[in-house]
Order: C-alpha cells, then sequence, then structure tokens
C-alpha cells in the first residue's frame, strides 16, 4: 500500500512538473526590453497585455515630450528617436502606476538604467580588458538625523590586498535622487575604473552618501545633511577605511542641490577640505546670495577660503542649464568679495547626467595633486 501511495506521488509530481514545464509560451520569454537601434534610435519595451495605459518616462527623452507607445501581442514598445551615448534612468507608467522594468540588468529602488554605448570607447564605457574596484553599500548610524542611513563607497581595484592610507572624495548627488544616483546613472564606478586602469587618476576611495532626508522642500535638506556629513558619515569613513584624515587628502562635491550641500559643509568647515567642486549648483535659489554669503560667513573669512581651498570649482552644463542664472548670481558675490574659483563648462547637455558624468571624469584627474 506504501508504494502504491508513492507511486501515486511521484507520478502526481512529475505531471504537475510536465505541466509547468509545458505553460504556454508568451512574447515575454524572449523580450529585449532595452534595443539600440543602428540609426541611434533607443527602443523600451514592457510586456503588459491587460493593461490600457502605458508611457514611458526617463532621462533619454528631451525634457517635457511624450512619446507614442506602439502595442503588439501584448507588448508596448516605445522608440525614443537620436539618443546620445549615455547612461539614462527610465520606467514605465502602466496604468497610471510607476513600474520599473523588470528585465532591466541594473535595477535599483528608484528606477531602472539603461546604458547606450553605440561605440562602446566613451569614457563611462564598462570595459573588460581592466582590473575593476568595488561597489560596497554601508549602512551608518546618523546621530544628527537619528535614522540609519546608507551610502554607497567606491575603492580601486586591489585595495583589499593593500595597506596604504588613501585620500577621499565625498561625492553628493542632486534633489530627489539617494546614494544609488552617482553609481548608476552617474556611472561613477565605471568612469573611476577607467581613469585609474590609464593612470590618470591617483588611487582614492570616493563615498557617495545620501544627500536626500525627509522633509517639506529640497533647501530644508541642505543644512542637516551638512550636520550629517561632518558629525557622522566623515567620521565613519574614517574609522573603517585605510583613509588619510588631513584636509590635503580631502574632496567634497555635489551637483545641483548637493552642490547648496557642498557649500554648505566646506564654507562652515573651510579647515577640512582642499578641493571643493560645485556642479550645476548655487546659493539657495530665491534668496538674496549676498545674504546667503554672509550666513555662511564667507566675507569673514575670504582669505582663509583662498588659502584653504586649492580647488574650488564652479560647474555648468550650459545656458540650458536650470542652474545657469542662480550660479552667474552666486559667482559675482563671490568675485565681489574676492574669492578665488575656476569656473568651467565641461559639457553642453544642461542639468543632466551628461554633464555630471563630464565633471567627473574632468576634474577628479586634478584632485590630490
Amino acid at each position: 500500500m506504501k508504494k502504491l501511495i508513492l507511486a501515486v506521488l511521484m507520478i502526481g509530481t512529475a505531471v504537475a512538473a510536465n505541466a509547468q514545464w509545458r505553460r504556454t509560451p508568451t512574447p515575454n520569454d524572449t523580450l529585449q526590453s532595452v534595443r539600440v537601434l543602428k540609426n541611434g534610435n533607443v527602443v523600451y519595451s514592457i510586456y503588459a497585455p491587460k493593461a490600457r495605459t502605458v508611457s514611458l518616462a526617463g532621462d533619454a527623452m528631451p525634457w517635457g515630450t511624450q512619446v507614442t507607445p506602439k502595442e503588439e501581442n501584448g507588448v508596448w514598445s516605445f522608440e525614443v528617436p537620436n539618443v546620445k551615448p549615455g547612461v539614462y534612468r527610465y520606467h514605465f507608467v502602466v496604468d497610471g502606476i510607476n513600474v520599473y522594468d523588470p528585465k532591466a540588468p541594473a535595477t535599483t529602488e528608484l528606477t531602472a538604467v539603461a546604458t547606450v554605448t553605440p561605440k562602446g570607447d566613451e569614457f563611462f564605457a564598462y570595459r573588460k580588458d581592466i582590473p575593476h574596484g568595488a561597489m560596497a553599500v554601508r549602512s551608518y548610524e546618523s546621530r544628527t538625523i537619528g535614522e540609519t542611513r546608507t551610502m554607497r563607497v567606491w575603492t580601486p581595484a586591489g585595495y583589499e590586498k593593500g595597506k596604504e592610507k588613501l585620500p577621499v572624495l565625498y561625492l553628493i548627488h542632486g534633489g530627489g535622487d539617494t546614494d544609488t544616483s552617482w553609481p548608476n546613472a552617474g556611472a561613477a564606478g565605471i568612469i573611476l575604473d577607467n581613469l585609474l586602469a590609464d593612470g590618470k587618476i591617483k588611487p582614492m576611495i570616493v563615498v557617495m552618501p545620501n544627500g536626500t532626508i525627509a522633509g517639506p522642500n529640497v533647501q530644508d535638506e541642505v543644512a542637516p545633511f551638512a550636520k550629517d556629513m561632518v558629525t557622522d558619515i566623515i567620521p565613519f569613513i574614517e574609522a573603517n577605511y585605510r583613509v588619510l584624515t588631513d584636509k590635503n587628502h580631502r574632496a567634497i562635491a555635489g551637483l545641483s542641490m548637493g552642490g547648496m550641500e557642498t557649500m554648505e559643509t566646506a564654507f562652515q568647515n573651510i579647515d577640512m577640505f582642499t578641493y571643493v567642486w560645485v556642479l550645476s549648483s548655487s546659493f539657495k535659489p530665491g534668496a538674496d546670495p549676498a545674504k546667503e554669503a554672509e550666513r555662511l560667513k564667507v566675507p569673514e573669512n575670504v582669505a582663509k577660503i583662498n588659502k584653504s581651498f586649492k580647488v574650488l570649482v564652479f560647474t555648468q552644463g550650459g545656458p540650458s542649464d536650470i542652474a545657469f542664472k542662480n550660479c552667474e548670481n552666486t559667482r559675482a558675490v563671490l568675485d565681489k568679495l574676492g574669492v578665488k574659483y575656476l569656473y568651467e563648462e565641461n559639457a553642453q547637455e544642461g542639468h543632466s547626467w551628461g554633464t555630471w558624468r563630464a565633471d567627473l571624469y574632468n576634474l577628479a584627474p586634478r584632485l590630490f595633486k
């Protein structure tokens, strides 16, 4: 009897497995969700056979435009014309709900990322012929904010086997993003790997913290983050990594909101940094830049700033950068006060990751010289 029951169970299991194996195939089985066409267009696709409406959102499309989808056998496809080489965030909106590409090889909690490299030799393209560093996710307790937070930390190839202490760049994203943004949309790890392999940068550690703090608006996040940087983030790195801890081996940089956080931190802790980058940013938008400079005690510390900051850089993505005018106003105040800085436009790609990837590629080689 026991043998009969066992045989029946085995037959039932086999039938179930066979039925599962022989399920009806769907277009999703072989769907390639992102395709780069020979003409430079990029097609984004998602299988949503029961959806009534599907749209595409992301960085690849020109600001404020929409692409009409084509639907066939439940596959909704969007062809975006003339996409420049880059790394683009995207997601689908299915019946009003944001849906992040389940077939994307690089998906974060915020979005999926598609890399478009028609030639494959762009400075942000992944190279198989070089050693690669590590991108770690680290958690720390923020006494300032009162919660457990995360940061991304890039260490150069070979760091684990080394003994040398390295300098540190603290690299901050923009408003609405998180510590996932520079590693993904910013391609920071790939850019740094390529620069190091080509001998263009010195070995360093790059820390990408989460500059977003829950609050009523972006500008209210700036001051708490600056305190978190000094009180919690930097001490955590210096306690857990082999790093040099003097100001000559410490740099800080940020884009957009992160640029505001960079100035908030650096101008109030002048003796902590030697390299400061403000990317597509300014003093608080809508505020009098002269009063903001006074709040940060810039007028009385001009001589100290000029001596301490070996490199203070402001960059923009050209006149189409939404921070362009605010940055001009900020620099006009600094000019009047006598603050020394460099101004550059590394890419004419506006307020976008195309600009900020170019900033990292062009500015990193100047660090810690």
